[in-house]
């Protein structure tokens, strides 16, 4: 186990990655230091090629991710800081897309502007009960910057992203499984732990160098190659 307080990194049976933004006090906050070491957690097992999967999570149960650390934001006087953070951002969350395993977001709580463009960063998104998303950046008068914004068109369409972002709302996880934003939800009685572990069982059967396939084929897609391009991938 490592990855400092802020960031718990753990691998369980040499398979499953686990990563755990452990804030719960800052409700998850991504400060700039957490943003460097999940980028670095996710980057230097990317060639562990036992690995099957990896489960990206919050500590608690009140909050997956928050967003921005508002002591970074509050720092920020020109334009030139303001890119920097966003580019500190999207190389940590491009780390989690084209991570070469299946990346799964169990939302323990809310993820919230920030937090949500990292839950749409991963592959699947499994949620609590309890837990919702929402792509809130509007409430602080900013737009997303991290990637999210492009991840939300691709998984729920333009007209009904749009609509998301204008709204800058907060969704249940049940109505983000109807629009495709959220792949599935705890039962009432049922841990997340469980279901997630539940979620992952087909993908465990399968041999290391299949799901690095497969994840290829879905990074190229994810990236907008074409179907010529996705051949040589295949």
């Amino acid at each position: 186990m490592s990855g400092g307080n802020d960031v718990i990194v753990s691998i369980e049976n040499d398979i499953i990655l686990r990563v755990t933004v452990n804030r719960p006090e800052k409700r998850n906050a991504l400060s700039r230091a957490v943003l460097d070491t999940l980028r670095e957690a996710f980057a230097d097992n990317a060639s562990d090629v036992n690995l099957r999967v990896a489960v990206l999570t919050g500590a608690g149960d009140k909050s997956f991710a928050a967003g921005g650390d508002l002591k970074d934001l509050s720092v920020l006087r020109t334009v030139e800081e303001a890119r920097g953070l966003a580019e500190q951002a999207k190389a940590a969350l491009n780390a989690v897309r084209n991570f070469p395993v299946p990346v799964i977001a169990a939302l323990n709580g809310n993820a919230m502007g920030g937090g949500a463009e990292l839950a749409v960063a991963c592959d699947f998104r499994i949620a609590d009960t309890h837990a919702r998303i929402g792509f809130v950046q509007g409430r602080l008068n900013i737009s997303t910057a991290w990637g999210g914004g492009v991840d939300l068109m691709r998984l729920v369409g333009p007209k009904t992203a749009l609509d998301l972002l204008c709204r800058s709302s907060m969704l249940a996880a049940e109505d983000a499984i109807s629009i495709g934003l959220v792949d599935r939800a705890a039962a009432e009685d049922e841990d997340l732990h469980h279901c997630v572990n539940n979620f992952l069982q087909p993908y465990l059967l399968q041999v290391p160098q299949v799901l690095r396939a497969f994840k290829a084929l879905a990074i190229g897609a994810r990236r907008g190659l074409g179907r010529v391009e996705l051949d040589t991938v295949e």
